[in-house]
């Protein structure tokens, strides 16, 4: 069950609307500014799932899923890449590193909390 979300994003706006959208739909959320805040968080505490962007400052989002899936809490943990990626190589990479699936930007807030739902049901897990 995904109760507790990581969501990383370098932009404030992003971060508020992925904060409100998923707070509304009944999820706690923790929010990450860059990379390296999210690691620290998600090794300070167990999430449920993992939301993070790829282009940020230091740790891309894929630097991240790779650290986190070396880690044995996170192995089966769904991690989903926030980005304005869509070709195949960037999806590819995303697989390779690990990344349970990828989420366009711009963000729809009903697509995000359907996703997040179905990432949630038994026999997804």
């Amino acid at each position: 069950m995904i109760r507790h979300i990581l969501a990383i994003d370098d932009s404030a706006s992003m971060r508020q609307i992925l904060s409100a959208t998923l707070t509304a739909a009944g999820y706690e959320v923790t929010l990450a500014a860059d990379g390296a805040e999210g690691l620290e968080n998600a090794l300070a505490m167990r999430f449920d799932l993992v939301l993070t962007d790829q282009h940020m400052p230091g740790k891309t989002g894929l630097d991240l899923i790779a650290e986190l899936r070396g880690n044995p809490a996170y192995k089966e943990t769904p991690i989903l890449v926030l980005t304005t990626e869509s070709g195949e190589p960037f999806k590819a990479a995303a697989r390779e590193a690990g990344a349970t699936g990828w989420i366009e930007k711009p963000l729809d807030p009903d697509l995000l909390t359907e996703l997040v739902a179905a990432l949630a049901e038994p026999d997804h897990a």
